[in-house]
């Protein structure tokens, strides 16, 4: 089976590059790059050096036609377009972009700038959070990868919808913190080492367009409006991403505990502490890191959640959602230890 990688010169590129490397069932054959159209991949990339990918040359554009497996590590208005080709041609779609993540075409336009024209491609495409969406991604040709911020709050979250905790009575209040590449791979004045090396501060308080992809779950699952209060802060770390969820909600410490452990018990990838999470532990891995427990004196729910970013966030779990199409275990080459110390 062929496989390409669209934008394979980003992080999340990279990363599924590290993770496929392992993957002996399948083969990939295109890598696209406009930055490095010509270079091998050790040219750009020299950890790849010794890789069996190490002569693989980035190409400007894609062949739609001889891969069967697209993952498009692009801009969104780029994946937009060419989810719509690869659609038409009969491949199979897995999009870290945002452009099919939402169900409400006219989100896009507020959020990101753009006008959605394939509402219909909307309705087919799956979200790929695994852990609420499996059933569905087995048979999908377009799953959209979830952004990092959904997936550490929504997994955070899930326990509470999937029971029906949640309602337009409780307040939901998220605070995320996140490692700098998840700005992407490029220059930017707020990512140089200057302004982020002992900095921390919080940005798109009001209006982070992560925002109504969460709702937008939320509903989808739950059949309920719930806002989000939501604040996203980068903090001077490379990657790993911490989210820290408050819902007032009166219900015992005892019932929240058992309530995560009856959701998750049966989850490979979904790692419930007995303290708040750390991000260090899940660095690398396709782990999400849960810790749960009770304010009983402001009646809140407080849950932690860890993930890395690239991997998690993005790339690993893309991978995961490969290995639920392949039929395959859903820790097929993501046993990653995680980098500790």
């Amino acid at each position: 089976m062929y496989v390409a990688i669209a934008g394979a010169s980003g992080y999340t590129g990279a990363e599924l590059l590290r993770i496929l490397s392992r993957y002996k069932d399948i083969e990939i054959n295109q890598i696209t790059s406009r930055q490095y159209t010509g270079k091998t991949l050790k040219d750009v990339f020299p950890v790849f050096t010794k890789s069996k990918y190490e002569n693989l040359t980035f190409k400007e554009n894609l062949d739609l036609s001889i891969s069967d497996i697209y993952f498009l590590c692009l801009p969104h208005e780029a994946s937009l377009e060419l989810v719509k080709q690869l659609y038409d041609n009969g491949k199979i779609i897995i999009d870290l972009s945002a452009a099919y993540r939402i169900k409400k075409s006219e989100i896009y336009k507020e959020f990101y700038g753009f006008e959605h024209n394939y509402p219909q491609l909307l309705e087919e495409a799956v979200y790929g959070l695994p852990e609420i969406y499996r059933d569905k991604i087995k048979t999908a040709k377009i799953v959209a990868n979830p952004g990092c911020y959904p997936t550490a709050t929504l997994l955070g979250l899930y326990p509470l919808i999937k029971n029906n905790l949640l309602n337009q009575n409780n307040s939901v209040i998220v605070n995320a913190l996140s490692g700098i590449s998840g700005a992407g791979r490029h220059l930017k004045e707020d990512f140089m080492y200057p302004e982020s090396y002992s900095n921390v501060y919080a940005y798109n308080i009001t209006k982070h367009r992560h925002t109504p992809e969460m709702e937008d779950v939320i509903e989808n699952v739950s059949k309920k409006k719930i806002s989000i209060r939501f604040t996203p802060h980068i903090i001077p770390i490379s990657r790993g991403m911490l989210s820290t969820i408050n819902v007032f909600i009166e219900i015992s410490k005892k019932d929240l505990k058992e309530l995560y452990y009856d959701t998750y018990k049966n989850e490979y990838f979904i790692r419930l502490q007995d303290r708040p999470s750390r991000v260090k532990e899940v660095i690398g891995t396709n782990f999400c890191d849960i810790y749960v427990d009770y304010d009983e004196k402001n009646k809140i729910a407080v849950i932690t959640s860890a993930i890395d970013n690239l991997s998690k966030g993005a790339s690993s779990q893309a991978v995961q959602n490969l290995n639920i199409i392949l039929n395959k275990p859903e820790n097929y080459c993501l046993e990653n230890l995680p980098l500790f110390p």
